[in-house]
């Protein structure tokens, strides 16, 4: 079997909690929109805040769990090839954080935006997971 050939791996910043549900919502299919942009550019790519933030894993809203989130995934995104800033939806202080951290080591940053993103938004609101979990993928 022939693979494509990944280019580099690429750790997303975009936000995460919002104002709001809705809000928090809106970023969590923005950052898949995001991961899939990624993978569209043959990256890899790793968003820490939708691994670490699915029920089970931490607790976003418990501060300690929150801080052991965000350490360890700037432990890999340390690692990464390159820092993408998604900035369709402005900066927030946790990519911010992110971004500082990227200049301290230093790591290339790029700021991407999405084209078509009020399309794909929908789009990957109304996916469906290919296999029912009983609501364990939001």
């Amino acid at each position: 079997m022939d693979l494509p050939e990944i280019k580099r791996l690429v750790f997303i910043e975009s936000p995460f909690k919002g104002e709001n549900w809705e809000l928090t919502r809106r970023n969590v299919l923005y950052a898949r929109v995001c991961m899939a942009d990624c993978v569209s550019r043959s990256e890899s790519s790793y968003a820490s805040h939708l691994l670490y933030t699915q029920t089970g894993i931490l607790d976003d809203t418990v501060e300690a769990e929150r801080l052991l989130g965000i350490a360890a995934g700037q432990f890999i995104g340390d690692r990464c090839d390159l820092r993408a800033v998604y900035q369709d939806f402005g900066i927030s202080r946790g990519m911010q954080f992110g971004i500082q951290r990227a200049q301290g080591l230093p790591q290339p940053i790029e700021y991407r935006n999405i084209a078509d993103l009020d399309e794909k938004l929908l789009k990957m609101a109304e996916a469906k997971p290919p296999i029912d979990l009983h609501g364990l993928l939001f």
